[in-house]
């Protein structure tokens, strides 16, 4: 079974996630091109999003794209994990929808069996290593000159991971007492 199939659809309480496709790609780059999140994803044209849509879920509040969330899987029996990166339309930032979407797409990944994730964020990225905290997320260590920024410099990335159990999900049910 695919992680993301094609009639995929998850929904949260505000929020609807489905597998990304080419009418999507003007509105995802424009969501990119937000200068606030532009800033995390640098520049990114209809080549580059069409190259990941294969591992994209579009993010829609009602039917308007407001973001995307990739999810990279790792199938190997002895290595599974999936790993996440996401952008929200800075028009959504600090309203909890990021925290919601992340929850969606995890409930999702441990039911299809995964215990193990990742994300990747910009050390200097603090509202998103909060965000991702929120849901669960642990830091792991400084990922040293991760990538590359468009003025040149190489910048630091902060790997986070977060086990099944260790998801923090208000709408969970509550866990049985032994």
């Amino acid at each position: 079974m695919a992680l993301l199939p094609p009639d995929l659809v998850l929904h949260g309480d505000r929020l609807t996630l489905r597998p990304s496709v080419e009418p999507d790609v003007d509105a995802l780059v424009a969501v990119l091109a937000e200068p606030a999140v532009k800033r995390w994803w640098r520049e990114n044209d209809h080549d580059d999003v069409r190259q990941e849509l294969h591992v994209g879920l579009t993010i829609l509040l009602g039917e308007t794209v407001v973001g995307w969330l990739l999810v990279h899987e790792e199938d190997e029996p002895d290595y599974p994990s999936v790993a996440f990166d996401i952008a929200l339309s800075e028009r959504l930032h600090g309203a909890g929808y990021g925290q919601e979407a992340m929850r969606v797409v995890l409930r999702h990944c441990i039911a299809a069996g995964h215990h193990r994730f990742t994300i990747d964020p910009a050390v200097d990225n603090v509202r998103a290593i909060n965000s991702y905290a929120a849901v669960g997320f642990k830091p792991v260590g400084v990922l040293r000159e991760q990538e590359r920024w468009e003025d040149g410099h190489w910048g630091d990335g902060l790997l986070m991971d977060l086990l099944a159990r260790e998801l923090i999900d208000p709408d969970a049910p509550p866990a049985a007492e032994g």
